[in-house]
């Protein structure tokens, strides 16, 4: 005679906590699978990625050239560039990823919410990467260069300069994220975008203590980080209101069907 389980909903909790930890498993895998073929893919050209990403400080330099202090930064530094480049190239893939591994647990209607706004939160990091790159980097490093004493030449070393740049663009990234987040926390009934709107005060002083940790200690960077996120969070209101609205129309037409 076979022997009867006495907890049948432990066996199922523990089955079905193994296929979550399976499926964790699996989309991990395929992350890091995506971000190592972008990176093997991109290894050829780790030179001319560095040249390009430093070429606004370089233009701003005594003769463009920069200083390595350490025997291996000039094989390493290359490769741990474009490492960060892979890893922002293949952002799409590791978002979907977790999107797929997040996505059975959520209602239709939450699924169709976040649709877009995975796609709007993967267009503004990629946005605050270039606004970074083209409107942060030119104005600072003119700054820096300009600002240096009499007799001294400015001499940038390249894996400082990598620091530097990986974390600017990783403040600017999850800066640019401010609208998403605004939206979030409305939609999940935290608060409502009319005491969103009477923050308004609070946010632009937080946007500049934020910008005081997140980039070097000047009042450039800070204003530039600043400026965006809250322009941002004007945006995130205007955005989370017409969620609002929508969700309301949706509930009034389920309300007329029944």
């Amino acid at each position: 005679m076979s022997e009867t389980k006495e907890h049948p909903e432990e066996d199922l909790a523990e089955g079905t906590l193994l296929s979550h930890l399976i499926e964790l498993r699996r989309r991990l895998l395929w992350i890091a699978l995506s971000v190592v073929l972008v990176f093997v893919g991109l290894l050829p050209w780790a030179d001319n990625i560095f040249a390009t990403i430093s070429e606004p400080l370089r233009e701003v330099l005594p003769g463009g050239q920069m200083i390595a202090t350490q025997v291996a930064s000039p094989l390493l530094t290359p490769f741990k560039l474009t490492f960060f480049v892979a890893l922002f190239v293949a952002m799409p893939v590791v978002l979907y990823q977790i999107w797929a591994f997040v996505a059975p647990g959520l209602y239709k209607k939450e699924r169709r919410f976040a649709m877009p706004l995975l796609a709007s939160s993967i267009a503004l990091f990629y946005l605050g990467i270039a606004f970074a790159y083209y409107v942060v980097f030119p104005l600072m490093f003119n700054f820096f260069t300009s600002i240096a004493p009499e007799g001294v030449e400015v001499q940038t070393d390249i894996s400082q300069f990598l620091d530097f740049i990986t974390t600017i663009f990783f403040a600017f990234g999850l800066a640019f994220e401010v609208p998403i987040a605004t939206v979030l926390v409305v939609w999940t009934g935290f608060t409502t975008p009319s005491k969103l709107a009477g923050a308004r005060p609070y946010v632009f002083l937080g946007a500049f203590v934020v910008g005081m940790f997140l980039t070097p200690p000047d009042l450039i960077s800070q204003t530039l980080l600043a400026v965006p996120v809250y322009l941002l969070y004007e945006l995130g209101m205007l955005m989370s209101r017409i969620f609002v609205s929508r969700e309301e129309e949706s509930e009034d037409e389920a309300g007329e069907r029944e």
